[in-house]
């Protein structure tokens, strides 16, 4: 949106408005140095003067870009090259200021709750607060930069290996210090000043650049991503409650990525998914060595998985045959009655009004942990000097079970079938006049995404120890659409992404547990209104929520040439 503030007043302004904001980013960087608050029990104790706290520090990363990014102009941004003649300087500059006053205000809000009023913010906190808002609003004077073209500066290979590796390290040492937080004020404070510096360096094009180096360097990122993830562990110190926290995010990944399918992909939309996670676990447990297993079948863990993937996709299959030739509001109707009906009959399977198969809402507690060849899961393992908890063994386990689910996703969404989803998503009349079988497509994805739900689920039981009926409500199954719907339908890393948010901000802000729903309520609100194609935008269905914007689709259409060298909506399954 446009101020309303004439182009002529903000050319005649430039000087006197990067002068006034650069005392206010200077203003800021003091009051790191000064105490923020009277006591020392608020956010992670920035009571002391001279010594800024460990979250101090990383709020300083704002304002000093700041001071870059309109000092850089006044020096003369021919000294530096071609390159700074195609980053954003003044509109980058007014989302760093306006980030540092939302990360100060959040700061100085958590301090008055957490200390028991305004009265507790001490000097340093002032200095911040008055710098925030002299920075902000003298950024608003500065004349709008062109749209970014970092992404077009070519350069060495070696330089975006090691651009890749440095962006996963910030992404380890960010997730190792949220999990680290034991205050829910700091833990804020910290997701606003990583979401202002996602925002300035997305303004700048850095991630348009990282875009097409991660496209030319593939396999480096994939391989890197797995290394960083596989060296998580070893970052908390053997935290027990930090690493189920990142188990129970990878289970619920790889559920959103099956359900992935389903919304993504096809544009089905499925309220009763958590049935399909729900079937895997209880087929786990039913066939784990628990003493209170109603079978007397117990296979290995890797057949029990194949078989928890079957049943759960033959759900599928029985849930779809006879719905999936209904569309929209009626089919959202009929997934979420099959998710009410499978937790209504797995309380009844319990002897007395059916056949005595889950033990009704008891469930079926007591599964034993997993042990393959001799590695037990439930117990610790030291690993260079680093003692590897139970969690964690489990964390690895879904790593390996996410990567194998990510693998299928990709080759499926880059098959014939892939592209048949996506026009079936489209315009289904009009892909079923081309030819495409809509229907068994439909089913494919079903049975498909209700499979990568069973194999989540079979692991799932045995991290749980326990399953009930209880465990799988509508409301898991609102929480996975909306991480789906968060993080991007039809990606996979932005459905990493809304995983991780929706399932870290309840663990981390329990404070606020009886508001979660309307905290749930207002960022999907948010997202919808500013980037309803999600964190994550797919190009396709970027496009599709802005056919309107003429300038957006050239943009797009020139990341997919240098992305792919080409366009060719046949191969790839794009229309532009």
């Amino acid at each position: 949106m446009r101020t309303v503030i004439p182009d002529e007043l903000k050319i005649q302004l430039r000087y006197p408005a990067r002068a006034v904001g650069l005392v206010g980013a200077v203003a800021m960087i003091i009051s790191v140095f000064l105490p923020w608050s009277y006591g020392h029990g608020a956010l992670d104790d920035v009571g002391f003067s001279g010594s800024p706290s460990p979250l101090q520090l990383v709020f300083l990363t704002l304002p000093v870009l700041v001071v870059v990014l309109l000092g850089v102009p006044l020096v003369g941004k021919a000294k530096l090259g071609r390159w700074a003649k195609t980053v954003a300087w003044n509109t980058t500059a007014k989302t760093t200021a306006i980030a540092s006053l939302g990360a100060v205000v959040v700061a100085m809000a958590a301090i008055a709750i957490e200390l028991g009023g305004l009265v507790n913010i001490e000097v340093g906190g002032w200095v911040a607060v008055a710098g925030a808002v002299l920075s902000a609003v003298a950024t608003i004077f500065l004349p709008d930069s062109p749209e970014p073209t970092l992404s077009r500066v070519k350069t060495a290979r070696w330089v975006q290996i090691l651009a890749i590796v440095l962006v996963l390290a910030v992404v380890l040492f960010s997730a190792a210090y949220a999990l680290g937080m034991s205050d829910a004020g700091a833990f804020l404070v910290f997701a606003a000043i990583l979401t202002g510096l996602v925002l300035a360096l997305r303004q700048f094009g850095v991630f348009g650049w990282l875009g097409n180096a991660s496209a030319n360097n593939n396999r480096v990122l994939v391989v890197s991503a797995f290394a960083v993830a596989f060296a998580f562990p070893f970052t908390q110190n053997g935290s027990n409650a930090n690493m189920s926290i990142a188990s129970q995010v990878l289970i619920f990944a790889a559920t959103a990525l099956g359900l992935n399918i389903v919304v993504g992909l096809v544009g089905l939309l499925d309220l009763g998914y958590i049935a399909f996670l729900g079937a895997g676990a209880f087929t786990a447990a039913i066939l784990s060595e628990s003493a209170f297993s109603t079978v007397n079948f117990h296979p290995p863990f890797i057949v029990t998985v194949l078989i928890s993937g079957t049943v759960a996709s033959i759900l599928g299959l029985i849930i779809g045959a006879p719905t999936l030739r209904v569309s929209g509001d009626y089919l959202a109707i009929v997934t979420l009655a099959f998710g009410e009906i499978f937790r209504i009959t797995m309380n009844n399977l319990d002897g007395t009004d059916g056949p005595n198969v889950t033990n009704g809402s008891d469930g079926i507690p007591g599964i034993p942990d997993l042990n393959f060849f001799g590695f037990d899961f439930a117990q610790p393992h030291v690993i260079a000097g680093i003692e590897i908890g139970r969690f964690a063994n489990y964390y690895w386990l879904m790593l390996v079970v996410i990567a194998l689910i990510i693998v299928v996703f990709t080759n499926m969404n880059h098959s014939r079938i892939g592209r048949g989803w996506v026009a079936i998503r489209e315009d289904e009349l009009a892909a079923e006049a081309m030819g495409v079988n809509t229907f068994t497509l439909k089913l494919l994805a079903f049975a498909g995404g209700a499979f990568l739900a069973g194999v989540a689920g079979s692991v799932k039981a045995h991290y749980d120890v326990s399953v009930t009926p209880d465990q799988y409500v509508f409301l898991e199954s609102a929480f996975l659409l909306a991480a789906v719907v968060l993080g991007g339908m039809g990606t996979v890393g932005g459905v990493l992404i809304g995983a991780t948010i929706l399932k870290l901000l309840p663990e981390k802000l329990r404070f606020f547990s009886d508001y979660r729903l309307l905290l749930f309520g207002l960022l999907m609100i948010l997202m919808m209104r500013f980037r309803p194609e999600g964190i994550v935008a797919d190009e396709r269905r970027q496009l599709e929520f802005h056919d309107e914007d003429e300038e957006l689709a050239d943009e797009i259409e020139e990341e997919l040439i240098a992305h792919h060298g080409h366009l060719n909506p046949e191969r790839k399954g794009f229309e532009l």
